[in-house]
C-alpha cells in the first residue's frame, strides 16, 4: 500500500487559453478544468487507476466537497480535523504548453492538528510500503516538520519518499545523518538550490544532475529521483546512475507531471522492477501526464515505457552509455 500525506491539499483550477498569455488583456477560455489535488493527493490519484491499494492522509473538515470528489474518484481517504477551507490554486496553460502558476495558502495550521496528521500518518504506516510526503507545508507548520516526521516513520516497516521544496527541503536536508528518507524526488531547481550547482546547468548535463544527485546518496538517502521536465530524469542509486529521456511529447499541461513521475517509479519498486525499468516507468508517466489537461493522472493505458530511451551514466569517466 502506498500511503500519502498532503499536508497543504489545494483545489486546482485550470484554465486554458485559446491564445496567448498577455497582461491586462481580455483574453479568450478555451477550457477549465477543478480538481480535488495537492501532491500526495495525485500520488493517491494515480495508485487508484493503477489498482494499487492507497490512503491519502490530508487535513480535511469532515464534510468538504474536496472530500466528495476524491471519493466520487474511489480514492481512499483518512481526512484529520478540525480543519479550514481548502485552498484554490490557479494554473493558466496556453497553447504551446507554457504553464503559469498562482498557488494560494491555506489557513494556518495548529499545532494540535499538525500532531493528528503525524498520528494519522505513523498509524496508517504500520501496513503501508511506502509513505510519501509531497508538497508545501501550511502556515503555521515548523519548517523542520517533514524531518522529523521521517526520523518518526524510520521506526516503522514502511519505505518513505520526500517531493517538497524551499525551506522544508533545504531542513530535511541538514538532517539526512538522523532522518533520510529512502526516497527523494527533486527536480532540477531544487536540487541545484542546496547543491551549489545551476539548475539551466543540471537540465542540460544528466552528469552534472547525477553528480549532485550522488551527495544525497552519499549522505544516506538510497535513491534519487531528479526530474528534468523535458528532459527526462536521472535515477542514482549506490549501485549506479541512469538518465532517461521520453518520447516526444505534445505539452498540454506540466501541472502533476512530478507527481505522477514519483508514482511510476514507486510502482516499479512495488513491482520489483530493475531500477533502469524504474526510472522508464517513472518517466513514461510523467510525459503522460503533461501530455493531458489541467492535473489529469494518466491512467496505464496512456503510459508508454517501452518509448522512454535509457543509458547508464558512468560518474567515475563522466560519460553515458
Amino acid at each position: 500500500m502506498i500511503v500519502t500525506l498532503t499536508a497543504h491539499p489545494s483545489i486546482d483550477r485550470t484554465v486554458s487559453l485559446s491564445g496567448l498569455l498577455e497582461r491586462g488583456a481580455v483574453l479568450r477560455v478555451a477550457s477549465t478544468t477543478t480538481q480535488a489535488a495537492g501532491k500526495g493527493v495525485n500520488i493517491s490519484r494515480a495508485a487508484v487507476t493503477a489498482g494499487v491499494e492507497t490512503l491519502a492522509v490530508l487535513p480535511s473538515a469532515e464534510h468538504d466537497p474536496f472530500l466528495t470528489d476524491l471519493a466520487s474518484a474511489g480514492v481512499p481517504c483518512r481526512p484529520v480535523g478540525p480543519a479550514g477551507p481548502i485552498r484554490m490554486n490557479l494554473t493558466i496553460t496556453e497553447p504551446d504548453g507554457t504553464t503559469t502558476k498562482l498557488n494560494a495558502s491555506a489557513d494556518p495550521a495548529s499545532p494540535a492538528l499538525l500532531a493528528d496528521l503525524a498520528s494519522a500518518l505513523l498509524t496508517a504506516a504500520a501496513k503501508a510500503d511506502w509513505v510519501v510526503l509531497a508538497g508545501s507545508l501550511p502556515p503555521g507548520a515548523p519548517v523542520e516538520w517533514y524531518a522529523g516526521l521521517v526520523a518518526a516513520l524510520r521506526r516503522t516497516p514502511a519505505r518513505i519518499a520526500v517531493d517538497t521544496s524551499d525551506e522544508p527541503l533545504t531542513a530535511l536536508v541538514a538532517r539526512l545523518a538522523g532522518a533520510a528518507p529512502h526516497l527523494m524526488k527533486p527536480n532540477a531547481e531544487e536540487l541545484a538550490s542546496f547543491t551549489g550547482t545551476d539548475a539551466a546547468a543540471l537540465e542540460a548535463s544528466p552528469i552534472l544532475t547525477a553528480e549532485a544527485a550522488r551527495t544525497l546518496v552519499d549522505a544516506g538517502v538510497e535513491a534519487v529521483l531528479a526530474t528534468l521536465g523535458g528532459a527526462g530524469a536521472v535515477l542514482v542509486t549506490a549501485e549506479g546512475a541512469w538518465h532517461a529521456t521520453p518520447p516526444p511529447t505534445t505539452v498540454v499541461s506540466t501541472v502533476g507531471a512530478g507527481d505522477s513521475s514519483l508514482f511510476g517509479y514507486l510502482l516499479g519498486d512495488e513491482r520489483q522492477l530493475p531500477p533502469a525499468e524504474r526510472l522508464a516507468l517513472a518517466v513514461a508517466y510523467g510525459s503522460a501526464a503533461a501530455a493531458l489537461p489541467g492535473t489529469t493522472i494518466p491512467t496505464p493505458s496512456q503510459v508508454r515505457p517501452q518509448l522512454v530511451s535509457v543509458r547508464t551514466l558512468d560518474l567515475t569517466e563522466g560519460t553515458a552509455r
